[in-house]
């Protein structure tokens, strides 16, 4: 009976131990983005894994996954949904479709400065566009950026908006930006960021409408001749979990997450802002010529209204007041 009783106290133990090993076993998640490794994006979100790992005392291990490695922009929404992706960075246009109110945010000309945008994104109005995601299997973490769309292109270069007409232009596939496009008399290509670059070399669009950081981060300089800086959007870029994910967490691992994810975008946007003015003298010594001072009435008068009505007609206008009372 004793021999039974040790046996039992024994095998008690053993499994005492085993369950404590699994609960401090590290939780392992997967980190998925669609730009190269030298972009501010990538850079942040090494950050990010960095400071979790360090709060979290190593119980949680982010391995971050660059340049498409886990897909394109629509996969990695799609996997985070389902769950076979941990956690996915991608544009706000590529969310658009999932929760059309983020719409909003990419708007020709809805921004006067970055400081607008992040006094938007950072307080109540950017949280509850976050937290829409979550009646889609997502729980939005943070909006982090990739910045102020400008326009490149092969073919000329564009000063007003009549220089636009008839180019064909790759652009999310956010109804904002092909309405505008279309409004300028050009040819919008909707494709996902990966599939840009060889697009561009084959000819399949002349063009494309990103920031400069990544336009240089990119090389698009290789295929591209001209840009003119119409910062003609700003374009959030929205760090997102699988919502069952986040929910298996510890409360204090969810708190970890959440902040980090906030403090890592005033890191990527300070270190984006610095990148900016270097960009455009990097690509200027690549051969690009740019339009440092383009004429942005001209394309703003055309599009600005025409679209923010298209936006109102279908979600009505209470997040486009939001945005204007804080400017």
């Amino acid at each position: 009976m004793k021999n039974l009783s040790a046996l039992l106290l024994a095998a008690a133990m053993a499994l005492a131990s085993g369950v404590a090993l699994s609960q401090t076993k590290p939780v392992k998640l997967r980190f998925g983005h669609t730009v190269p490794e030298t972009d501010s994006q990538h850079q942040a979100a090494l950050e990010f894994a960095k400071n979790v790992k360090a709060r979290s005392d190593g119980a949680i291990d982010i391995r971050v996954y660059a340049s498409g490695q886990l897909g394109n922009d629509g996969t990695l929404v799609t996997g985070v949904r389902s769950g076979t992706i941990d956690i996915g960075a991608t544009g706000n246009p590529f969310l658009t479709g999932i929760s059309p109110r983020l719409s909003a945010l990419d708007l020709p000309y809805q921004f006067d400065s970055a400081e607008h945008a992040y006094k938007v994104l950072d307080g109540k109005t950017g949280r509850a566009l976050l937290d829409d995601l979550d009646h889609h299997q997502m729980k939005g973490l943070a909006f982090w950026e990739i910045g102020f769309r400008s326009l490149a292109n092969s073919k000329l270069a564009v000063n007003t908006a009549a220089d636009i007409k008839g180019l064909k232009i790759r652009t999310t596939p956010n109804p904002a930006h092909l309405y505008a496009f279309q409004l300028l008399g050009a040819n919008p290509q909707p494709m996902p960021f990966g599939e840009v670059f060889n697009a561009l070399e084959s000819g399949a669009v002349d063009g494309n409408e990103n920031p400069p950081t990544l336009m240089l981060s990119s090389k698009m300089y290789e295929v591209q001749k001209y840009l003119s800086l119409t910062r003609h959007a700003y374009t959030p870029l929205i760090v997102f979990m699988n919502k069952r994910k986040f929910e298996q967490l510890s409360p204090a691992h969810q708190q970890i997450i959440m902040e980090e994810a906030v403090k890592t975008a005033h890191f990527q946007r300070e270190l984006n802002a610095r990148n900016e003015t270097s960009a455009l003298a990097e690509l200027k010594s690549h051969g690009m010529r740019i339009n440092e001072h383009p004429d942005i009435e001209s394309i703003r008068k055309i599009v600005r209204d025409p679209v923010r009505k298209q936006f109102s007609d279908k979600h009505g206008d209470d997040l486009l007041k939001a945005i204007d009372a804080q400017r």
